[in-house]
């Protein structure tokens, strides 16, 4: 096996860990749920942590640690060839998640700079963000459907994304990724920090900090909290991503599994509550009524981010210093997790050829094609997001059901157990496995029971409703294609990704 770059020191894939897990979810995703359903979701949230995401990122650390190759060849040497397939729908499905998801920061800097732009006017002309409102009540709602459709600028900053992250990327493990994310982690959380503290220094800012911990036990009777907890927790740590096997391919031989495994976990989670109390603090001291409040926080995870947050900073003392600080906060945090999915493609890449130089081209061009079409069309960007975030389930039961291949017990045991010090039961990662078999296929058939389009299998005019943005044909058409072009390649991605060279 070819020896492969190794991260220099423990903190070092922790930070890469927290970089990949840590993201826009955290920041746009978290406070609008947590405000929705207050300490319930955030109980749920934590019973999944448990039972979903820490086994699953448990097994693709071990198997990324163990096999040392990309998501397809790690993969497929766990399960043999005649699964090979199921690595390929993980790598697609991220990759279909990174192509959408590097516009979220093109996004945050977007508004980063227009933040930056506002607060210097304020200071110059004396106009405030404030002053722009109270004569065009929706100014921030036509600056967003401004940047979100059909807008040159924001293409262009999205390619100057792409072109960001594949030379972070390009520079190796330790001279790029790993020497990001010793900057980008530690700013994160500080930034957030700031944010948090002033929140909670606002008047009745502690209301809203006592909301999110209140658990409303009727919460527990809608099914629809189940589902967003568990689909915060796995969207938010990155399990079934295929992201930590990547990342795990460069750990040292020795690194704990376990250790690192939970210390990313409950880092991400509690990026997650430090983003709760820094919003929703912010959202109860700043509205009229606490039915206000809620209406804000439940008015959708872009609108909160984009046209909300900035209203509510604008009403403050030093609130064009805080929008400042909070998209500062919300450009790294997206753009630290879309590094792990530029070298999951690489790594990936490196199987096929040995030419860095012509790697990295190739890199450039496909994020480029395949990210432009959601950069210049948030209809686009919407049902990639529907499509590919639920096909994070799908991954989640294919790397299950690699670990129940091979055996849980032997799987614990051997991958890892090894090199741990910090270990789980083994009733806890068994029992997990299969646990999460069955329910991510219960999850798929309700979400999909659910119709969010008006046609869901076929148009009005009867035909396979493919181009509708949250069909379930146009989710089912997407997957099925990926898998089978899986099923059609899978000797072939055998021989290539997984035999040694």
């Amino acid at each position: 096996m070819s020896k492969t770059e190794q991260f220099s020191n423990r903190w070092g894939i922790i930070l890469a860990s927290l970089g990949m897990a840590i993201g826009a979810g955290n920041l746009w995703r978290f406070p609008r749920l947590a405000g929705q359903y207050g300490g319930s979701f955030i109980l749920l949230w934590i019973l999944f942590l448990f039972v979903w995401s820490v086994p699953l990122l448990l097994a693709e650390f071990s198997i990324g640690k163990k096999y040392k190759k990309g998501v397809i060849g790690s993969f497929g040497m766990l399960v043999g060839k005649n699964l090979t397939w199921m690595g390929f729908f993980i790598t697609v499905c991220t990759l279909g998640i990174a192509f959408y998801y590097s516009v979220v920061t093109a996004w945050s800097l977007e508004y980063l700079w227009l933040s930056v732009t506002s607060f210097y006017q304020e200071m110059v002309s004396d106009v405030s963000l404030s002053q722009k409102l109270s004569t065009n009540d929706d100014y921030l709602a036509n600056q967003w459907n401004n940047i979100a459709n059909n807008n040159m600028s924001t293409v262009i900053t999205y390619v100057v994304v792409v072109f960001g992250g594949v030379f972070v990327v390009s520079r190796g493990i330790k001279s790029g990724l790993e020497k990001a994310n010793k900057i980008l982690i530690p700013s994160l959380f500080i930034l957030l920090v700031i944010v948090a503290a002033a929140a909670l220094s606002m008047d009745n800012g502690i209301k809203g900090l006592e909301y999110m911990f209140v658990i409303d036990w009727d919460n527990f009777s809608n099914p629809t909290i189940w589902i967003e907890a568990l689909s915060q927790s796995a969207w938010s740590t990155g399990a079934g991503w295929g992201l930590m096997i990547t990342l795990s391919s460069h750990a040292r031989d020795k690194e704990d599994v376990t250790l690192n495994t939970f210390v990313g976990a409950f880092g991400n989670n509690t990026a997650s509550i430090l983003s709760g109390m820094a919003i929703l603090p912010a959202v109860f001291a700043l509205s009229a009524t606490d039915s206000e409040a809620l209406s804000f926080l439940q008015s959708g995870s872009q609108a909160l981010t984009f046209t909300i947050i900035p209203r509510l900073f604008a009403e403050i003392p030093g609130g064009g210093i805080m929008t400042i600080v909070f998209f500062l906060a919300l450009s790294i945090a997206a753009f630290s997790s879309f590094l792990p999915m530029l070298e999951l493609f690489r790594s990936n890449a490196t199987n096929l050829s040995k030419n860095n130089k012509l790697i990295i081209a190739i890199m450039v061009i496909v994020f480029i094609l395949f990210g432009l079409p959601s950069a210049y069309s948030l209809d686009f960007f919407s049902n990639q997001d529907w499509v590919w975030g639920l096909g994070l389930i799908v991954s989640g039961i294919f790397i299950a059901i690699g670990a129940s291949v091979y055996g849980p017990d032997k799987f614990k045991r051997e991958l890892i157990d090894q090199d741990s010090d910090f270990t789980v039961a083994n009733w806890y990662f068994k029992y997990s496995i299969y646990l999460i078999i069955g329910m991510g296929v219960f999850i798929i058939y309700w979400w999909l029971s659910q119709g969010l389009s008006d046609y869901t299998w076929f148009s009005e005019e009867g035909y396979w409703n493919v181009f509708d943005v949250y069909s379930n044909a146009s989710v089912i058409s997407q997957w099925v294609s990926v898998i089978l072009v899986g099923l059609i390649l899978n000797k072939l991605l055998y021989n290539k990704f997984c035999k040694e060279v």
